[in-house]
């Protein structure tokens, strides 16, 4: 007679190796599903549209910078890149947004110089830069220009330095207001050449610029931008150039390393970033996009025209900027001891 009991335990032992083939057949089939699914979301973006926020209202710089690039962004994506203005607490809201935004690739920061100055200016940030940002593409650098009324008698950043020097404090220079990347580079140049001048702040560099044409107040650091033209056509007279290099806005200006006041440079700079733990799938495509805009004959020269040289560069180039800019914007503020209104 058969072994019952033998031959019951065999299709037990067979149904119970069944079973476990099936849930490994399985399991194998979810981990092949999720591991060509998560490349594959990175290698299809973008498949929908993205916003590129400006921390600021319409109307300035960066917004004019994200304007120029989004519709050229739009065709080297083959997707709508829209601008999202979300202005506050000096680029802060509209950066917070970003930076808790998902990190999909779908929400941008357009970013200037007060990406640099806020961790020293505002002790209180809702986000760290560094960690809850993720750098894409770098636009370029933005240095300033060092402009007089026509009628100060000074043309050389020698002879204002020693005009400066024979009356300490008396002279002053103006700015776009408390804070700004034109206020922080004539503090350092205040300390690098040792020289006293008196800040006057204004709201915005356009009043800035009004003051000093009108002559109320005779030296002006301003972004290239809207000071070129007024150079050219002889209302202001510049000076220097914040920077290492010359300008190629303004080629003819000398810069403050010619000068032996290197260690005045300073130079604003502008750039894009995403919320950190983006793919960098997705960053890489970004990055791509940017710098063909960037690069393009008629994108370039608008971009001059704002005062921005587009140098463009890696995710990693941009990165390492943050990195030493932040610190040493931290220095110049803490030793000048400037606050914002």
């Amino acid at each position: 007679m058969p072994d019952i009991s033998r031959a019951s335990k065999t299709k037990q032992v067979g149904k119970r190796l069944a079973v476990h083939a099936k849930h490994w057949l399985l399991g194998a089939s979810l981990g092949l599903g999720l591991g060509v699914s998560m490349p594959a979301s990175a290698q299809d973006f973008p498949n929908k549209a993205i916003r590129l926020v400006v921390p600021y209202p319409a109307g300035g710089a960066t917004d004019a910078l994200a304007r120029v690039l989004a519709p050229e962004l739009s065709k080297l994506l083959s997707q709508n890149v829209y601008v999202e203005n979300k202005g506050g607490g000096v680029s802060i809201i509209g950066t917070d947004l970003v930076a808790t935004a998902k990190p999909d690739g779908y929400t941008l920061l357009m970013s200037d110089q007060a990406l640099m100055t806020n961790p020293a200016l505002q002790p209180k940030l809702p986000y760290d830069t560094l960690k809850d940002l993720q750098p894409v593409a770098l636009i370029g650098p933005a240095p300033s220009v060092l402009v007089v009324n026509p009628s100060v008698p000074v043309h050389t950043i020698q002879e204002l330095v020693a005009l400066a020097k024979a009356k300490p404090g008396e002279m002053q220079y103006a700015s776009s207001g408390n804070g700004t990347s034109t206020h922080i580079a004539g503090e350092l140049l205040k300390q690098v050449a040792g020289i006293q001048m008196t800040h006057v702040s204004y709201k915005g560099g356009g009043p800035a610029l009004n003051d000093v044409l009108a002559g109320h107040v005779p030296v002006l650091i301003a972004s290239i931008g809207p000071a070129a033209p007024l150079i050219k056509a002889g209302k202001l007279r510049a000076i220097e150039v914040s920077s290492i290099k010359r300008s190629p806005v303004l080629p003819n200006v000398p810069t403050l390393a010619e000068s032996g006041l290197g260690a005045a440079a300073i130079l604003g700079y502008w750039g894009v970033l995403v919320p950190a733990k983006t793919p960098p799938a997705v960053i890489s495509t970004l990055n791509g996009a940017f710098n063909k805009a960037i690069q393009l004959p008629d994108v370039r020269q608008r971009l001059l025209d704002l005062g921005i040289e587009p140098t463009g560069g890696t995710a990693e180039q941009f990165r390492s900027i943050l990195q030493t800019e932040i610190p040493r914007m931290t220095r110049i503020v803490k030793s000048a001891n400037i606050t914002i209104d």
